[in-house]
């Protein structure tokens, strides 16, 4: 995204998009996307360019004949940080777009900043670089085939397993969630709203939503919630999309339990034969649980922080 002659391009400031706006910038992020192999904007970002209520700053950058050349998306809500998300248009690039865009942020930014590079690109870098970011976090994004051999899923005792009921079941994940990611920085803040959006998700299967329980009180203790991505001309994929485990309930190989049991399903109920997920490089244990299960590393994403 860096330049090599000024842009002509107009950036504006916008705190709601129109409807075509919205698929003109979904439709950009899927081109980006298919030419980086790394989609520019994340679900949170995705989910909230649909939700016309949704708090936000959108910056567009257009070239003069209207097209859109680029967009950043701008997360005024959380309290550690905005989050920053900029994707330019791949045939628009190194032409200034990207830096354009990014002093619009700085421009419309009040308080700390945390951008993000999906896919690590390269230009990516050398633009925080010379903005004065600096490499904060690192997700990877693991992959695994499903045809290779799984482990037999081995449950603790008086340990069961049992779907998700939406409506039933809310309450007691949320609060389990945000206790077992009570460091994260973006799992650990989950709200009921957050919950009910991707509820309502096309994809969302509560049969692929695996809860583990105990079986004498019903208690919580763990889940596996999988995803399916299906996109046109690409090839279906499994998601190990959000695994947790009550702290009380670690070193006792629920994790491994839930995690197995998981992409059996993904096999055997949804017929796929590969699956991702996004650990944190400094989560050591989850990292080492999963390389044990045969997932390798396929791309990084990375954090940016501002301030």
């Amino acid at each position: 995204m860096s330049s090599t002659a000024p842009t002509a391009d107009r950036v504006a400031r916008a705190d709601r998009l129109a409807p075509v706006e919205v698929a003109e910038v979904l439709a950009l992020a899927r081109t980006a996307g298919d030419a980086d192999g790394a989609d520019p904007l994340d679900e949170h970002v995705l989910l909230r360019l649909r939700d016309p209520e949704a708090p936000a700053v959108h910056l567009t950058a257009r070239a003069a004949d209207g097209t859109l050349t680029g967009y950043a998306h701008l997360d005024t809500t959380d309290a550690g940080g905005i989050g920053v998300e900029l994707v330019v248009h791949p045939t628009y690039r190194r032409r200034g777009t990207g830096r354009a865009l990014a002093r619009g942020v700085l421009a419309a930014a009040s308080g700390p900043l945390r951008a993000w590079a999906h896919g690590d690109h390269p230009s990516a870098a050398a633009l925080a670089v010379d903005l004065g970011f600096t490499r904060a976090r690192v997700l990877w994004q693991l992959r695994r085939p499903l045809t290779a051999a799984l482990p037999e899923v081995r449950l603790p005792d008086g340990v069961e397993l049992r779907a998700f009921q939406p409506g039933v079941d809310d309450e007691a994940w949320l609060t389990l969630n945000n206790l077992a990611f009570a460091a994260h920085p973006e799992q650990g803040r989950w709200t009921p709203a957050d919950l009910r959006l991707r509820l309502a998700e096309p994809w969302f299967d509560p049969a692929g939503f695996l809860l583990a329980v105990q079986s004498a009180t019903g208690r919580l203790l763990g889940f596996h919630w999988t995803k399916v991505h299906e996109r046109p001309g690409s090839a279906r994929t499994g998601e190990v999309y959000v695994l947790g485990v009550d702290p009380s309930a670690h070193g006792g190989g629920l994790g491994k339990a839930l995690t197995t049991a998981g992409l059996a399903y993904l096999r055997d109920r949804r017929g796929l034969d590969r699956v991702m997920l996004y650990v944190d490089e400094s989560n050591a244990g989850a990292m080492a649980l999963y390389e044990r299960l045969g997932f390798a590393r396929w791309s990084g994403h990375v954090n940016y922080q501002l301030g």
